[in-house]
């Protein structure tokens, strides 16, 4: 369901950053900003910076930036719509969304009150266990003998539910919830008696401990339950069934909790069960959550991914347990992450371990048994292979398609030279066997055009674009070389992902990098401002260039958000472009507000004058129009010695191109010596 624009607005617009990120950041005031140490990764020394009156944040530690929207978005692992609700609740703002078909509205208010109810079930579980003498004496029992004590039952939810059939049922229909709707939560079950007694609705769960399962954002989707008695007729845990809120493969048991210790420490524990989640909680190890018993899905790995690139796999020391771990392997590795293993001693898992030598020993065990994937898989199987030869090789051919499987090449070389050392065996072998591998699978998805590998890349614009944002825009340039017959040069298309703003090696292609920076970070910060009445920066700056296209990327789409939204008369302000939709523009524009350092106060009390930009800004936007035309006409000058290298002029045809770049040649020379003349600059030679 979508927030429209206005609402959208109305909540950053009200949203104050400062207290969106004191919910979760203890902030100090440094000058007119805020520090503090940086959520997103482990730090000692405050490098996370708010600035109140821009309303963004900024890590130069990490490099995590944005408005309140993304911080939320990022700290609670939610989406764009979701933190924009969460921030509206915040502020009471009343959420007013686009207009939906009547199935849509009804398909939303479902989903809505399945997570009511699903919540109100959590509550009466819970409270059973606190006040009812059945969960008291079994099921809180039950928890404190295991050492749970109240606070963590509590952060859990942790319940009882009645050894009754209809406990659940009675009560909710006695708060006025529907019954099909406890059916579609997967809290009741329905059986059709016997004539005389008619239909029937009764409870999933009876007679059990009960652990709800929290999605990302801590609302409860599903319940795990587990029977303390004996009965061989019944299983020992039961599940809550799949639902319109409850995908399986989606989700981890216990992530809502882990999710900030997992970005702090960099890495999440993964572990079986749901005791070994709490139990390690308990202990201070709250980067940890579960599977619950089942091998990893790749969408469990992703949204690992949202909080680390590393997972530590802590599995019981038996057959069954290492097995379990080595399950998942691949698609970790296929992700991209770092995926390291932990065995424990025999008969121990990490809830008895923890049980059984304290937080420091399950500590000090994990730092001491931790052990990549190669290394720990290399070890396993050889040692079931033997001296069978032939084990051997299925062993090697194991590993060598294991290692295949991880997208980056530098680490696949690293492996394949630890595991030539493991087995004694020459390191080009394996490499010529992974590349065969390869082969064949680049040549298996080549089969199969209709159906490409999915982009690991991001796209562009957010669902929800920028009314101005453009998809096609054909712009020639203003000095077009007219030596070939190539096509004019073509804007990026909407689709195609920015590329990072990074300085290319070349020393021609950094220079004009670093004017085209500047020369939108004039746009940015004083596009709005006047030079003189009626010329605006950004007025002037966009006539003095024409037509002319950027070599970044980034930087011509910012250059052409400004052609676009001049042409109806405006000029986008900085805060249009704080807020902008796609995050590297966004990112861009908080680096140029933010800075590391900041003028001391001593300088105005000694009336010391610093200028500012907007105090010189005649004089830097003169200079930054020839800075760039410099590098703009120097980069093309080296462009055509280049060209004009590769052609021999034996012919006509020759010749005549030869003299045309000859033409072009000096048009650019004569544009960089008047700039370099009327900046005092000395020019280099071509």
């Amino acid at each position: 369901m979508r927030i429209n624009n206005e609402t959208a607005d109305r909540i950053k617009q009200t949203a104050d950053i400062v207290e969106v990120i004191g919910d979760f950041v203890s902030l100090k005031k440094r000058g007119a900003n805020y520090i503090a140490c940086c959520p997103f990764h482990n730090e000692k020394t405050p490098s996370f910076n708010v600035n109140p009156v821009r309303q963004i944040y900024k890590c130069f530690g990490c490099g995590a930036a944005g408005d309140s929207v993304k911080f939320v978005m990022d700290i609670e692992g939610i989406s764009y719509g979701e933190a924009l609700r969460h921030l509206a609740q915040k502020y009471h703002i009343e959420v007013e969304e686009e207009q939906q078909t009547p199935e849509e509205v009804l398909r939303q208010n479902e989903r809505d009150s399945l997570y009511i109810i699903l919540n109100f079930a959590q509550q009466y579980y819970q409270k059973l266990l606190f006040q009812h003498e059945e969960g008291q004496s079994i099921g809180l029992s039950y928890f404190r003998n295991r050492g749970f004590n109240d606070l963590t039952i509590k952060s859990f939810g942790l319940g009882y539910s009645l050894n009754e059939w209809d406990g659940l049922t009675k009560e909710a229909g006695q708060k006025g919830y529907n019954p099909q709707l406890l059916e579609k939560a997967g809290l009741a079950l329905h059986k059709d008696n016997d004539s005389q007694r008619g239909a029937r609705v009764y409870d999933r769960f009876r007679g059990r401990v009960i652990f709800p399962i929290h999605n990302v954002s801590g609302k409860v989707i599903a319940f795990g339950a587990r029977i303390l008695t004996n009965d061989k007729n019944q299983p020992k845990y039961i599940n809550s069934p799949e639902t319109d809120v409850y995908h399986k493969s989606k989700i981890l048991y216990g992530i809502y909790q882990a999710k900030n210790a997992i970005r702090q420490e960099d890495v999440c524990y993964l572990v079986e069960g749901y005791t070994d989640v709490i139990s390690l909680h308990q202990a201070g190890i709250q980067n940890v959550a579960a599977s619950s018993g089942t091998s990893l899905t790749e969408d469990q790995i992703k949204l690992i991914a949202r909080f680390t690139q590393n997972i530590t796999i802590l599995y019981d020391g038996d057959a069954a347990g290492i097995k379990a771990a080595l399950r998942g392997l691949d698609m970790v590795l296929e992700e991209g992450l770092n995926v390291s293993l932990v065995t424990l001693p025999d008969g121990e898992d990490p809830d008895s371990y923890v049980y059984k030598v304290g937080a420091e020993g399950f500590k000090a065990h994990v730092k001491r048994a931790t052990k990549d994937f190669i290394t720990f898989k290399t070890e396993m199987l050889l040692k079931e292979a033997g001296d069978n030869p032939f084990k051997r090789a299925e062993a090697i051919n194991d590993i060598v398609t294991s290692i295949t499987k991880i997208p980056d090449p530098i680490k696949r070389q690293i492996f394949f030279k630890r595991t030539a050392e493991l087995m004694k065996m020459d390191e080009q072998t394996l490499i010529s066997e992974g590349n065969k591998h390869l082969r064949q699978q680049r040549d298996k998805n080549t089969e199969k055009p209709s159906q490409p590998p999915k982009s690991k890349e991001k796209p562009r614009f957010n669902p929800e674009p920028d009314p101005f944002s453009f998809s096609e825009n054909f712009i020639e340039e203003e000095f077009s070389i007219l030596v070939t017959d190539a096509p004019p040069t073509e804007s990026l298309p909407a689709e195609t992902p920015v590329s990072k703003h990074e300085p290319p090696k070349d020393l021609f292609k950094a220079r004009l990098y670093f004017q085209e920076q500047a020369f939108v970070r004039l746009l940015i910060l004083y596009g709005q401002t006047e030079l003189e009445p009626g010329i605006s920066v950004c007025r002037y700056l966009l006539h003095e260039i024409g037509e002319i296209t950027f070599e970044n990327q980034l930087f011509d789409l910012i250059l052409n958000i400004f052609r676009q939204r001049f042409s109806f008369g405006e000029v986008p302000s900085t805060d249009y472009f704080l807020s902008h939709l796609d995050p590297d523009i966004q990112s861009f524009t908080i680096d140029l507000c933010t800075s590391k350092h900041y003028l001391s106060e001593n300088w105005s009390k000694h009336e010391i004058w610093v200028p500012s930009d907007e105090d010189l800004l005649h004089e830097i936007a003169f200079k930054k129009i020839l800075r760039f035309k410099m590098a703009y006409s120097g980069d093309k000058m080296k462009d055509l010695l280049n060209q004009m290298g590769k052609i021999t002029g034996n012919t006509d045809e020759e010749f005549a191109q030869i003299m045309e770049i000859q033409k072009q040649y000096k048009f650019y020379k004569n544009i960089n010596d008047l700039a370099a003349k009327e900046l005092g600059t000395v020019v280099p030679g071509y």
